[in-house]
C-alpha cells in the first residue's frame, strides 16, 4: 500500500530553506505555508488526519491544488511541523515544553477521532492528564507557555486544566509539608526559610492574568493565607523591581510607558489579590512599597484607597522610614503628605470604631487613657511628631498642609507635646519668610502646659516663638516650679478640671452622657500628665540631694539646681537618636559661649 511505503522512507531532512521537504526521495504536492515559512508535503498523510486540510482542498475550486496558506497558526512553523511529523508518523516526544503548542495545533487542523482513532487531541490530552496534571512544576510550565497560545487555549481549556491541577497539588503539597513545618519551627531561621513552599518562586514566571487566577483557585482550595501572601510579595519584588527609579525624584517626566502601564495593572491586580481578612499577616513595608509603586504607576484611586485602609489597620506598627513616600507632584512638597493624612484619617475612623465597640462591651468607663485603641492612638501620636519633624525642613511643604497633618490627631492623642513643638520649631526656622499671624497660627496648636522642662527652657529662650507663646511658657513654667516646691504637684489643675465637670441641670440626657465622656477623657489625660510630672519631680529630688552633699555646690541655690535637674532630662534624644546628640552639642557649645539666644533643636 502506498501508506506503508509512505512510513518506510527514512526521517525527513528538515533544512532552512525556503520549502523544507519531508521526504527527500518522494516529490511532494501541496505547500503548506505557516508563517511566512514553506512546507513542502503530501495531500494523502495530511488530509488522512486533518479535518481542516481535508476541507480545504475538498472545497478548492482548482482540483489541482498545490498551495495552501494558514494564517495565524498556533505555535507557529515549530507546532505545524510536529503535526506534520505525527501525521506521517515519526515519531517524536510530547513533553511539558512543545504539549500545550501541540494540543492546539491539533485543535487548528481539526485532528481528532472524527479522521483516525488516537489522534493528535487524544494524544496530547491524555498527556496533559498523566503528566502533567500530576506535577505542580510541570503544570506551571504548561501554563506559561500557553501566554503566546490566547485566545485559543482559553477555548480549548488548557489553562482551566492547568491552574486546577496546580491548587490541587498546592493543597496536597501543604498537606504533605506539614510534618516538615513541625520540623522547622525547632530549627534555624535558614531551615525555616528552607521550609516554605517551593512553588513561590515558580509561579513568578506566570503573567499577571494567570497568576490572578491561580491565586484565586489557590485560596478557594484552602491554601494558607501566609503562603499566598509570601507568593505575592514574590511576585511583587520579581515583577516591579527597580520601577520608576530613574522618575522618583523626577516629576516632569513624560507619559507612562508600555511597561509601566503593564506594571500598573500588576499592582491593581495584586492588591485585590490580597487576603481579606484584617487579622492577616502581610508586612507593613510590603504595604507601604506598593503603596509607593502605586503611586509610582499612577494606580486607581480605588486600589490606592484599599492599600491605606490596610495600612491604617496596624499603624501604630509602622516606622518612620515607612511614611516617607515621596511626592511626584510638580512643584509639591519633596515628601507626599496627601497620602499620609489620609491613613491617618482612616486611623482615626478605625479607633473610633473600635472605642464604640469596647462603648457597647464596658460602657464609657472602658474609654480613656486605659483603652487598647487609645494606647495605639498614643504611639501614632509620636510616629505623627517624629514624621512632622523629618518633613518640617522642606522648604516647598506649604503651611496649610503641615497643619492639617497637626490638626489631624486629637488632643488626647499627645500627652506630651516636646514632639510637637520641636516639629514646629523646625519649620519655623526652614520658612523664615512666615508673616507673624500665620507664626501665631502655627504655635497656636502647642499646649504649654503639656511641655517638659527641656522643652519650656527652650521654648522660653526661642526668639522664633511669638511673644504670647514664651510668656505662657514663662507663666505655666513659674506656675511648676512653684508646685513643685509646695509639694502641690498640679492640685489645682486637677481640682479645676473636676470643677468644669459638672453637668448643667438644663442639659438632656445625651448631652450629659456626652459631657462625662468628655470631662472622664481629660481628667484621666491630666492624671497621665501628673504621672509624668512626678516622674520629673523623683529625679529632681536625686538631683537635690546630691547638690546638698556636695560641698563645692553650697554657694547654689535650690533654683539652681532644681533647673539644673530638669535640664539633664534628655526628652529630645528618645525620639530622634542622632538629631538629639546634636542638640545636646549645641546646648553644650551655648552654655560656653554665653549666649542668650538658642539654635533650633533640629
Amino acid at each position: 500500500m502506498v501508506w506503508e511505503q509512505l512510513q518506510s522512507v527514512p526521517s525527513p531532512n528538515f533544512s532552512t530553506s525556503f520549502a523544507n521537504r519531508i521526504f527527500s526521495d518522494v516529490a511532494g504536492d501541496i505547500t503548506i505555508v505557516v508563517d511566512g515559512e514553506s512546507f513542502l508535503l503530501h495531500k494523502f498523510p495530511l488530509v488522512a488526519r486533518n479535518g481542516k486540510i481535508r476541507k480545504l482542498v475538498a472545497d478548492a475550486k482548482n482540483a489541482s491544488l498545490s498551495k495552501l496558506e494558514l494564517p495565524n497558526f498556533p505555535g507557529g512553523p515549530e507546532a505545524f511541523e510536529l503535526a506534520a511529523k505525527f501525521c506521517y508518523g515519526f515519531n517524536f516526544e510530547i513533553t511539558t515544553t512543545n504539549v500545550a503548542p501541540l494540543r492546539c495545533a491539533a485543535d487548528y487542523l481539526e485532528m481528532t477521532e472524527d479522521y483516525r482513532e488516537e489522534n493528535l487531541v487524544q494524544r496530547t490530552e491524555t498527556y496533559l492528564t498523566q503528566v502533567v496534571c500530576q506535577s505542580l512544576d510541570k503544570s506551571v510550565e504548561v501554563l506559561s507557555a500557553c501566554e503566546s497560545l490566547l485566545p485559543l487555549a482559553d477555548e480549548i481549556g488548557i489553562p482551566d486544566t492547568c491552574i486546577s491541577a496546580i491548587a490541587r497539588n498546592a493543597c496536597r503539597e501543604q498537606l504533605a509539608s506539614g510534618l516538615s513545618r513541625l520540623d522547622c519551627d525547632s530549627g534555624s531561621l535558614e531551615l525555616k526559610d528552607r521550609c516554605l513552599e517551593w512553588w513561590v518562586e515558580d509561579l513568578s514566571v506566570l503573567g499577571i492574568n494567570f497568576y490572578h487566577r491561580v491565586i484565586s483557585a489557590m485560596g478557594q482550595s484552602g491554601v494558607r493565607t501566609d503562603s499566598i501572601v509570601a507568593s505575592l510579595m514574590h511576585y511583587a519584588q520579581t515583577s516591579l523591581k527597580g520601577i520608576g527609579k530613574p522618575q522618583i525624584w523626577n516629576p516632569a517626566r513624560a507619559n507612562p510607558s508600555i511597561g509601566e502601564n503593564g506594571q500598573k495593572a500588576i499592582v491593581e491586580s495584586l492588591v485585590t489579590l490580597l487576603p481579606t481578612e484584617k487579622s492577616s499577616s502581610i508586612p507593613l513595608n510590603f504595604l507601604f512599597g506598593m503603596t509607593r509603586v502605586g503611586i509610582m504607576v499612577d494606580a486607581t484611586l480605588a486600589c490606592r484607597l484599599e492599600l491605606e485602609r490596610r495600612i491604617a489597620y496596624r499603624l501604630e506598627m509602622a516606622l518612620l522610614d515607612d511614611l516617607l513616600i515621596p511626592s511626584l507632584q510638580t512643584g509639591d512638597s519633596l515628601f507626599d503628605v496627601d497620602t499620609i493624612h489620609r491613613i491617618l484619617v482612616h486611623f482615626l475612623q478605625r479607633i473610633e470604631e473600635e472605642e464604640e465597640e469596647e462603648n457597647e462591651e464596658c460602657g464609657y468607663e472602658s474609654e480613656g487613657m486605659g483603652s487598647p485603641s487609645h494606647g495605639c492612638l498614643l504611639k501614632v501620636g509620636r510616629l505623627v511628631d517624629a514624621y512632622l519633624a523629618e518633613i518640617a525642613p522642606d522648604p516647598y511643604l506649604s503651611l496649610p498642609k503641615f497643619i492639617a497633618l497637626i490638626e489631624v490627631l486629637p488632643d488626647y492623642g499627645r500627652v506630651i507635646d516636646d514632639g510637637l513643638y520641636r516639629a514646629i520649631d523646625i519649620y519655623l526656622k526652614a520658612h523664615p519668610m512666615l508673616s507673624e499671624q500665620e507664626c501665631k497660627k502655627l504655635c497656636k496648636y502647642i499646649d504649654c502646659q503639656k511641655l517638659s522642662q527641656e522643652a519650656c527652657n527652650h521654648a522660653a529662650q526661642n526668639d522664633r516663638l511669638p511673644v504670647h507663646l514664651v510668656v505662657r511658657v514663662l507663666y505655666f513654667e513659674q506656675l511648676r516650679l512653684k508646685n513643685a516646691l509646695s509639694g502641690s504637684c498640679g492640685d489645682g489643675l486637677l481640682s479645676q478640671k473636676m470643677s468644669s465637670g459638672v453637668a448643667s441641670a438644663a442639659m438632656s440626657p445625651r448631652d450629659t452622657y456626652a459631657c462625662l465622656r468628655r470631662e472622664n477623657r481629660e481628667l484621666k489625660l491630666e492624671i497621665s500628665r501628673m504621672r509624668v510630672r512626678l516622674s520629673d519631680l523623683e529625679k529632681e529630688q536625686v538631683v537635690m540631694k546630691q547638690g546638698m552633699m556636695d560641698k563645692s555646690s553650697g554657694g547654689k541655690t535650690l533654683i539652681t539646681s532644681i533647673s539644673r535637674g530638669f535640664g539633664r532630662m534628655g526628652i529630645f534624644k528618645g525620639q530622634e537618636g542622632g538629631k538629639g546628640k546634636q542638640h545636646k552639642k549645641l546646648q553644650a557649645k551655648e552654655g560656653k559661649s554665653g549666649r542668650s539666644k538658642r539654635d533650633s533643636v533640629s
